[in-house]
């Protein structure tokens, strides 16, 4: 692949904004200024750096982002931030958009992709991929409401109740809840059906990947081989 196609690919800008960046000697390869934007390029394992800023090549991008509270899964958020502003710009160039989506003040896991096959795959109700949050509850929990979100609660406005994958107590008020679903609010509203509201939501795994505890809040990682092939096994 030529240079220009390797920054055109990868969120650079436009065709004419990479050859720019070729032709002012702001885009080396291997530690060495290429400045022809027709320069064949190795992609694999490819790792080019644009102003002195490595950027490892990917045919396709994707991420996990450790998602803080108070952004909307949106690139045009109606009352807060955009978690694309703690992303680099070259993933909205790229057309990368969330795997579903968290409330503004929902934390945790949160994928991102621009592969179109990928995001349709863990967002359609069809696939059933489970995802487990960690509630905090306002009330202390009981045995009752567990049994009510593991047998099935009914929603506002939806015909049949809605059972939790698994349910448990980790103490008083935190609540471990697995759904497959991803109906708006979802856990929110099962938690307040059963008897209860949730004080603060963060999800910890989307099938079998779980959120790297090494992963600061408001950070982001390329996700590996391994990563994804936990991901479908889960």
């Amino acid at each position: 692949m030529n240079l220009e196609s390797v920054l055109f690919s990868q969120g650079f800008g436009s065709r004419r904004q990479c050859r720019a960046l070729i032709a002012d000697g702001r885009v080396s390869v291997g530690g060495a200024t290429l400045a022809d934007p027709d320069a064949d390029v190795d992609t694999n394992a490819l790792t080019f750096e644009v102003d002195g800023t490595a950027w490892p090549y990917h045919e396709r991008a994707y991420i996990l982002l450790n998602k803080p509270a108070g952004y909307e899964c949106s690139r045009d958020p109606q009352h807060h931030l955009s978690v694309f502003n703690l992303l680099p710009a070259q993933f909205a160039a790229r057309g990368v958009q969330c795997v579903g989506r968290l409330d503004q003040d929902t934390t945790g896991l949160l994928l991102l992709s621009d592969d179109g096959q990928f995001v349709h795959a863990y967002t359609s109700p069809k696939r059933k991929v489970p995802k487990v949050y960690l509630a905090t509850t306002r009330h202390p929990l009981d045995d009752a409401q567990l049994a009510a979100l593991r047998e099935g609660v009914l929603l506002h406005g939806e015909a049949k109740p809605i059972a939790a994958v698994a349910a448990h107590a980790r103490g008083e008020h935190a609540l471990e809840l697995t759904v497959l679903e991803g109906k708006y609010h979802q856990v929110k509203r099962m938690v307040a059906a059963a008897g209860n509201r949730v004080e603060a939501l963060h999800r910890e795994r989307v099938g079998g990947l779980a959120l790297p505890e090494t992963l600061a809040e408001g950070t982001w990682q390329w996700l590996d081989e391994a990563d994804l092939g936990a991901l479908r096994n889960g």
